[in-house]
């Protein structure tokens, strides 16, 4: 029979895997951004912020006797690769990367409130307190995608307009 405990370690080992994919995936987009200063500081800026977490996630494992999960850290960087490859051939890849970001923030702030909920049935509140300051964090930069997809789009189609380079 599976326990609280140990549904909480999983889940913290797979939160880990999601904050390595999203170290990855941020790193290529960072990387590839151009044209769009304003995203590409707060992309850097998260990015810092993801590092972080993913530190924070490892000491909550380990304090908890376990360690992370090589397996899952590698799926989730291979997957965060592919989709660094794709958007790389895309015509509008800074508007997919933005989409496909706002989306992923909402996955992680779900997996942080699952964390949460299970940190407080298991007495753990360091660990509901770490997850709740990266619940914080994904929360705000989810906002800030939201709130900043129309102008990233209008820049997009600007710069497309006047034959710019618009993909980055």
């Amino acid at each position: 029979m599976t326990t609280k405990e140990d549904r909480l370690l999983e889940w913290l080992r797979n939160a880990h895997a999601m904050e390595k994919q999203a170290e990855t995936m941020l790193t290529a987009q960072a990387g590839r951004i151009e044209s769009y200063p304003v995203l590409k500081a707060k992309i850097e800026e998260h990015l810092a912020e993801t590092r972080r977490q993913g530190d924070m996630l490892q000491s909550c494992i380990e304090r908890r006797g376990g360690d992370t999960s090589t397996l899952k850290d590698l799926m989730g960087k291979f997957a965060a690769m592919g989709q660094g490859f794709g958007g790389a051939v895309m015509d509008d890849e800074v508007i997919k990367g933005s989409m496909a970001s706002y989306t992923f923030e909402h996955m992680e702030i779900a997996a942080y409130r699952v964390l949460i909920a299970t940190a407080e049935a298991c007495g753990d509140l360091e660990t509901k307190a770490v997850c709740e300051r990266i619940l914080a964090e994904e929360m705000a930069m989810a906002t800030w995608l939201g709130d900043n997809l129309p102008s990233v789009t209008s820049r997009f189609l600007s710069l497309e307009e006047t034959g710019a380079s618009a993909k980055r």
